[in-house]
């Protein structure tokens, strides 16, 4: 079902990216080649908060936005704003710039990596917090990390092991005696996790 644009402006103070004009031209721009005419941006973070975040725009058809997306209007066009990377996006610059190519977008993020996390916060917030703020620092003098790729049913995490701790000998120990016990201490509401890392990868093991 459709969520019809209302912008509120209590909302909007809060939750709106900055757009120069020079990158809100280009993107009015952008959006009248498309074939819908009835088409918004989409302003998001993948893996907020940690050492992968990336922010990302992206066209938003009529109904592709979600129910938690909060409004925005620029000159020309509308956008909609991922809730949950508001608080990652604060001080947050999109904007353009002429170049011998002809000319580059360009999104400057300086929170979208650095943890933001309270009690109010998704549990997948903290989670990645606990990650990598208390368990990567340590994985990473074997020259491992473990990431969170989703959160099953019955809050279980479901984690992935990389760089030295994929094939690594020691990952069960690993992963009960130093991930879990970490996770179940911090997050009580957690009930466990789960690895789904293809440890056959033996090439750059720790042990």
């Amino acid at each position: 079902m459709h969520i019809p644009f209302v912008p509120d402006p209590n909302v909007m103070e809060t939750s709106t990216v900055e757009i120069t004009p020079s990158a809100q031209a280009y993107l009015v721009e952008l959006l009248s080649k498309q074939e819908d005419t009835d088409i918004a941006i989409r302003i998001f973070i993948t893996d907020p908060g940690t050492p992968m975040a990336e922010t990302c725009i992206a066209y938003s058809k009529l109904g592709e936005e979600q129910p938690t997306d909060l409004p925005a209007s620029y000159d020309g066009f509308n956008a909609w704003i991922d809730e949950r990377s508001v608080p990652f996006l604060e001080d947050a610059l999109v904007d353009y710039a002429q170049d011998k190519m002809g000319g580059q977008l360009t999104i400057k993020a300086p929170n979208s990596k650095v943890p933001s996390v309270s009690d109010d916060s998704p549990l997948e917030d903290r989670i990645n917090y606990v990650l990598h703020s208390q368990v990567n620092p340590g994985l990473a003098s074997h020259g491992g990390m473990v990431s969170l790729v989703e959160i099953v049913e019955e809050d279980i995490a479901v984690l992935q092991f990389g760089g030295g701790c994929q094939g690594c000998g020691m990952v069960d120990m690993t992963l009960k005696d130093g991930v879990e016990k970490t996770l179940l201490e911090q997050l009580p509401q957690l009930k466990g996790v789960r690895d789904v890392t293809d440890h056959t990868n033996t090439e750059n093991a720790y042990y």
